[in-house]
């Protein structure tokens, strides 16, 4: 026994000399760095070294967000240090969130026992304990927490780590108040212009009234929370709807996970979206998060979601309602925050009608509707999108690439049953037809069934002579004129307007032409 009590003696007293040293160092490194950020990874690094505490984490409390944000981890990558920032911690959640809204220590023995550990950073060791203290400040609130984890599992030795990382703690105090420039107490949203170009509103290009609407939609929708459904064609652009929602909004620095609902089965599609525990099935040899925990703070965008099966649509309407969710073999529910935004090419109403689609899910996700105009409701934009669209795809391909009027004007005398997505296509078919820089209209090629004579290019298409024509009329008076100066022969003013026959028939037909004139 003696020998026993004299062995612990002697690890106690290591423990004190490390933890000792590991002060003296930090205060050194406090009294020599001016810069906070510096500071903070001079003390952290000390930690590690010499008090024998890996990952140290210190995560700051936004007033104005009523979250805890990653200031600085030790120890990790520069990519997973880049991911770190958009993680958030709501007061009360997880140990850190615990830690902050308690105002006291806390300690987990072993992270797999204790449910309260979230993972989020997944740099942890799962067998060895953690510890979080609070960073106390003026306030009766404190201003953050510091978290660290002991390199081996000595429960003896917890609460000696335990106050010495509150020693810690409170050394950092007057660094986070004295430098608030360089260690703001409060972590402020990135300036508007971080976020990327293409994802803002300028992509959605387009004067129409029908365009000009949607955008003051948008514009408008983005400011708050609200649940956004996403309706049009397939190649109106849901997608790039969903990104400009997301990094317009007060959430644009935290996570955007996307997920198409058609992509997967079933029986996948549960663990995709809700994550699964270690041994929840037969290959999951690990605890996995889903793309609910992964957008946590942020934005999940769902797109295809007509196509959802009834038992998904049963869990969705959950989180919708609660914001809570178990994964997979898991029997923990978990509080997540996120904002949905989902999108459909299908009928919905014509789904719950038929018993496709939840009634309650349907207005759930219905708060905000959005419908996309298709291309052929707005063909008087092309002749703005088809020059972004050339100048994006001559970004792509690195070289100067212009499009004439002529084929702007052929590109609107088509209706474009592929939306958007069918014009870039077709753009960047011409773009690798031609040697010089300049998209003509006779290297424009349609691969629908509105011009199947124009599907394999065999010859240049026949130069029109539109002298006759003044180009100050609108579309329904140029056929008309075409029509009276071909004797009201539909073949022949096609030739004249360089449409095909069944363009000029279509078009008959939607403007109400009267043919009865011949």
């Amino acid at each position: 026994m003696t020998s026993i009590s004299s062995a612990g003696e002697v690890i106690h007293r290591f423990d004190m000399s490390a933890q000792f040293t590991a002060l003296y160092r930090i205060s050194v490194a406090l009294g020599q760095e001016n810069d906070g950020e510096r500071s903070l990874a001079a003390i952290l690094k000390v930690l590690h070294e010499q008090a024998h505490m890996q990952f140290g984490m210190v995560c700051l409390f936004d007033k104005q967000r009523n979250a805890l944000f990653i200031k600085k981890v030790h120890g990790i990558d520069e990519e997973i240090d880049k991911n770190c920032r958009q993680v958030r911690y709501r007061l009360g959640e997880g140990i850190v969130g615990a830690v902050m809204s308690q105002r006291q220590a806390m300690v987990l023995p072993r992270v797999a026992d204790d449910p309260r550990f979230l993972g989020r950073l997944n740099i942890y060791d799962y067998s060895l304990p953690l510890i979080g203290v609070p960073i106390l400040g003026t306030d009766v609130q404190p201003v953050g927490v510091l978290v660290a984890q002991p390199m081996a599992l000595h429960e003896d030795r917890l609460p000696s780590s335990t106050r010495f990382l509150e020693m810690v703690a409170n050394l950092l105090t007057p660094t986070l108040r004295v430098a608030p420039t360089a260690m703001p107490l409060t972590v402020d949203a990135p300036p508007r212009c971080s976020v990327p170009r293409q994802v803002g509103f300028e992509q959605m290009v387009g004067k129409s009234q029908a365009m000009r609407q949607t955008l003051d939609i948008l514009r408008q929708v983005s400011k708050w929370d609200t649940t956004v459904l996403v309706r049009g064609e397939s190649g109106t652009g849901k997608e790039l709807i969903a990104n400009a929602i997301h990094y317009n909004s007060p959430r644009a620095t935290a996570p955007f996970v996307k997920f198409n609902c058609a992509a997967l089965p079933d029986n996948l599609l549960e663990s995709e979206l809700f994550g699964h525990e270690k041994g929840a099935f037969t290959g999951a040899i690990r605890t996995r998060k889903g793309r609910f925990e992964l957008a946590d703070g942020g934005t999940l965008f769902l797109d295809e979601i007509g196509e959802s099966s009834a038992s998904f649509q049963a869990k969705l309407l959950r989180i919708l309602q609660e914001g809570e969710m178990e994964r997979v073999g898991g029997d923990t529910t978990l509080k997540v925050d996120v904002r949905f935004i989902a999108a459909t090419n299908r009928n919905l109403e014509e789904e719950v009608r038929a018993g496709n689609f939840r009634e309650d899910l349907y207005y759930r996700l219905n708060v905000m509707p959005v419908a996309l105009p298709a291309l052929r409701e707005r063909l008087d934009d092309i002749a703005d999108l088809a020059p972004f669209l050339v100048k994006k795809i001559a970004l792509r391909q690195g070289r100067e690439l212009r499009i004439s009027e002529g084929a702007i004007r052929l590109l609107m005398t088509y209706s474009w049953p592929g939306n958007v997505r069918e014009l870039e296509n077709c753009l960047e078919r011409a773009s690798v037809m031609i040697e010089e820089g300049l998209i003509d209209r006779d290297v424009i090629l349609f691969h629908h069934h509105e011009s199947p004579t124009l599907s394999v290019k065999t010859s240049p298409l026949p130069v029109v002579d539109e002298s006759w024509l003044d180009q100050d009329l609108d579309e329904r008076q140029r056929v008309i004129a075409a029509l009276e100066k071909t004797g009201w022969v539909q073949a022949k003013a096609a030739r004249l307007l360089g449409m095909t026959p069944r363009q000029v028939a279509y078009r008959i037909q939607i403007m109400d032409i009267n043919m009865h004139r011949i």
